[in-house]
């Protein structure tokens, strides 16, 4: 089974959203089926097979979350973190000023989907391989 450490190294090649697809690769290759990732303080949950799992240290000081969602904004600013144009504490601050609480990761359909903090579905958009 994969460990954090494991994520944590090939996380570590992520600089943008453009590095997106080449992580969710080496995921693959560990093992992980998916994951979540919690924007308040920036820790994930991982999923593997027969209800394996591992969970990541918060990663930064807690990011307030609205409780509006402003949807349209977060595109606006998804399409530039995927483009490269901001970097990861960046995205996760326009998150949660969007209202976005957390994604999740499904390896398996190849979907990553933004809830609010009431467990919506906000988006849900098909990961480029």
């Amino acid at each position: 089974m994969f460990t954090i450490e494991q994520i944590k190294d090939a996380h570590s090649k992520v600089k943008s959203g453009a590095d997106f697809p080449n992580y969710i690769q080496d995921l693959i290759i560990l093992g992980v089926k998916g994951y979540d990732t919690f924007v308040n303080d920036g820790r994930s949950e991982y999923y593997g097979v027969n209800g394996y799992s591992v969970t990541s240290e918060e990663k930064y000081s807690p990011i307030s979350i609205s409780s509006t969602v402003n949807k349209e904004l977060f595109i606006e600013q998804l399409v530039k973190h995927q483009h490269g144009e901001t970097d990861y504490p960046t995205f996760c601050n326009h998150c949660g000023q969007c209202g976005i609480a957390k994604w999740r990761v499904d390896i398996i359909d190849l979907t990553c989907t933004y809830f609010d903090s009431a467990d919506n579905e906000i988006l849900i958009e098909k990961i480029p391989l």
